[in-house]
C-alpha cells in the first residue's frame, strides 16, 4: 500500500499526521508512506527525524477575510495543485489522506483530479475551508469529537504518539513527578500554554502561586523558551521559592524571528524583545541552541536532547538557584536550604506523556491536539481558549466541559485570583478530580490511529469513495 499524508504546517497537522504514518507502518511493515508539506512548516523537521519521506509542495495560505492576495491565490493554487499531482503520481499513490491546512487544499484537488481515493481528517471543531473541500469528495471523513459539521464525518478522535495513548497516569505517576523534581505525594498542577508560552496564563500563575502553594499544592509550569528566569524572577517578587530542573532551558532551539507559534498564531519575538503571548522575555541575541530532539504536539517546538547528565538530573530532581535577579536567586536558595521548592518552571517540555502524569489537573489552552489529549488519558483541566481566530479553541472544549471534564474560563476574564478560586476548590478535592477525569475520559480515543488505518485500507481497497 502507497500512501500520502497532507498534513503540514502546523504542529496540529503535523502531529497526527505522524502518528497516522506510525499506525500505518504497524498494520502494514512493507507500506510506502509520504508525508506532503512546505519548506515552512514544522514538518521539514519533524518528518525526517521519525524516519518518513517528505515532499514539498508550494504553500498556498488562504486568507480570513479580503486581501490583496486574494488575487495571487489561484495561481498559487495551480502551481501546488501541479506540484501535488507529480508527488502523487511518482509515488504511485493507493490513497490521500488529509489533515487540513495549507498542504491539504492542493492535495485533495490533486487528487480528485488523478482519480485517487481521498480519506480526510479533522481535528478542529470548526472546519477549516482545506477540509470543506476535502470532505466534498470522500464519503470517508474522521472528525475529533461529536458534533463536526462536514459530510460524512465519524468519530474517531484525533491519532495520537503512542506514548500518549498507552499513558496509564497513576501506574507513571511516581515516575514522572521524579523526573520534574516533584514531590511525591503533593497534589500537583500542570500549567502550559503555546509555543512561547501563553502571556495571561503566565501572568495569573505568577500571581497565583502563593495561594496556591499556601493550600499545599505544587506547579510544574511550562513558561515558554528562554522565560524560565523570568518566571522565576516574577515567582520570587511573589516570596515563591523556585526549583529549576538542569535541563529546564538547555536543548532549546532559539525563536526564529518572525516564526508564527502554531498554538498562538504569534510572531516569535526579536531577540531581547517581550513577547507579547507569553509576556516574558525572550532570550537575548547570541544564546547558544543546541541540537534539538523529540517534539511536543501542542508548542511545536523541538525538544530538547539534554543527554545522559541532564536527563538524569531532571529526573532525580535536581536544580539550580535561578540566577536571574538577586530575589530569584535568593528564592532557589532558600529552596536548597529547606525543604522543597514547590513551584517548577520549565521552558519546554519534551515527555508530555510524563506532564500528564504527574499531574493531577491542568491549567491549558484548548488548542484540538491538547484537548484530545488530555481527554485520552482521563486528566481533568481549566481550559483557557486563546481568543484569537474563530472561536475554534472554546469550541474544542465544549465537549470535555459540557460532559464535567473540565472548567472554561475566557482569556480575559484569567486573573491570578480567579485563577486561584478556580484551581483550588478542584486540586483540593480528590473525589471530585476523579469524577472529572472519568467524565472526560469518556470523550477520550486512543485508538484514533488505528481506527483512521480502517479508512485508509477501506479506501485502498475500493478505489473510489466518492462523497
Amino acid at each position: 500500500m502507497k500512501v500520502v499524508l497532507a498534513g503540514g504546517g502546523t504542529a496540529g497537522h503535523v502531529e497526527p499526521a505522524l502518528a497516522t504514518a506510525d499506525a500505518i507502518r504497524r498494520a502494514d511493515p512493507d507500506a510506502q508512506v509520504t508525508l506532503l508539506g512546505t519548506e515552512r512548516g514544522l514538518e521539514v523537521r519533524l518528518v525526517p527525524e521519525r524516519g518518513y519521506e517528505l515532499a514539498l509542495i508550494p504553500p498556498v495560505p488562504l486568507p480570513r477575510r479580503p486581501t490583496p492576495d486574494l488575487l495571487r491565490l489561484p495561481m498559487r493554487v495551480r502551481n501546488a495543485v501541479r506540484e501535488a499531482a507529480e508527488v502523487l503520481r511518482s509515488r504511485q499513490a493507493d490513497v490521500l489522506v488529509g489533515f487540513g491546512g495549507y498542504v491539504a487544499l492542493p492535495a485533495y484537488l490533486a487528487a480528485r483530479r488523478a482519480g485517487v481515493p481521498i480519506v480526510v481528517h479533522e481535528a478542529n471543531a470548526k472546519p477549516g475551508l482545506a477540509n470543506r473541500v476535502g470532505a466534498r469528495f470522500t464519503s470517508l471523513v474522521g472528525v475529533a469529537s461529536p458534533g463536526i459539521e462536514l459530510p460524512h464525518a465519524q468519530h474517531i478522535g484525533i491519532p495520537l504518539r503512542r506514548s500518549i495513548a498507552l499513558l496509564d497516569r497513576p501506574a507513571t505517576r511516581a515516575e514522572a513527578r521524579a523526573f520534574f523534581g516533584l514531590d511525591p505525594s503533593l497534589p500537583t498542577l500542570l500549567v502550559f500554554g503555546g509555543s512561547q508560552g501563553a502571556r495571561r496564563i503566565n501572568e495569573a500563575t505568577a500571581g497565583a502561586l502563593p495561594a496556591l502553594l499556601a493550600a499545599g499544592f505544587q506547579v510544574l509550569h511550562a513558561v515558554g523558551p528562554g522565560n524560565v528566569e523570568a518566571a522565576a524572577a516574577a515567582a520570587a517578587a511573589h516570596g515563591v521559592a523556585v526549583a529549576i530542573p538542569a535541563s529546564a532551558e538547555s536543548g532549546l532551539p532559539a525563536p526564529e524571528t518572525g516564526a508564527v507559534s502554531p498554538e498562538s498564531g504569534l510572531a516569535a519575538p526579536q531577540a531581547g524583545a517581550v513577547s507579547p503571548e507569553s509576556g516574558l522575555a525572550s532570550p537575548q541575541a547570541g544564546a547558544v541552541s543546541p541540537e534539538t530532539g523529540a517534539v511536543s504536539p501542542e508548542t511545536g517546538l523541538a525538544a530538547p536532547d539534554t543527554g545522559p547528565g541532564a536527563r538524569d538530573a531532571a529526573r532525580s530532581g535536581s536544580g539550580s538557584p535561578v540566577g536571574a535577579a538577586g530575589a530569584a536567586g535568593a528564592a532557589g536558595a532558600a529552596a536548597g536550604d529547606g525543604a522543597a521548592a514547590r513551584y517548577v518552571p520549565v521552558a519546554y517540555v519534551d515527555r508530555m506523556d510524563l506532564a500528564y502524569a504527574a499531574a493531577d489537573l491542568a491549567v491549558c489552552r484548548a488548542g484540538a491536539m491538547t484537548c484530545a489529549e488530555l481527554a485520552a488519558v482521563g486528566l481533568p483541566a481549566i481550559y483557557v481558549p486563546l481568543p484569537h481566530g474563530n472561536g475554534e479553541q472554546r469550541l474544542n472544549a465544549t465537549p470535555t466541559v459540557s460532559a464535567g471534564g473540565g472548567v472554561l474560563v475566557a482569556d480575559g476574564d484569567l486573573t491570578s485570583s480567579r485563577l486561584a478560586d478556580e484551581v483550588t476548590p478542584l486540586l483540593g478535592n480528590r473525589a471530585r478530580l476523579d469524577a472529572m477525569g472519568a467524565a472526560a475520559a469518556t470523550l477520550g480515543r486512543r485508538d484514533a490511529d488505528d481506527r483512521l488505518v480502517d479508512m485508509v485500507r477501506r479506501a485502498a481497497v475500493q478505489k473510489s469513495v466518492g462523497g
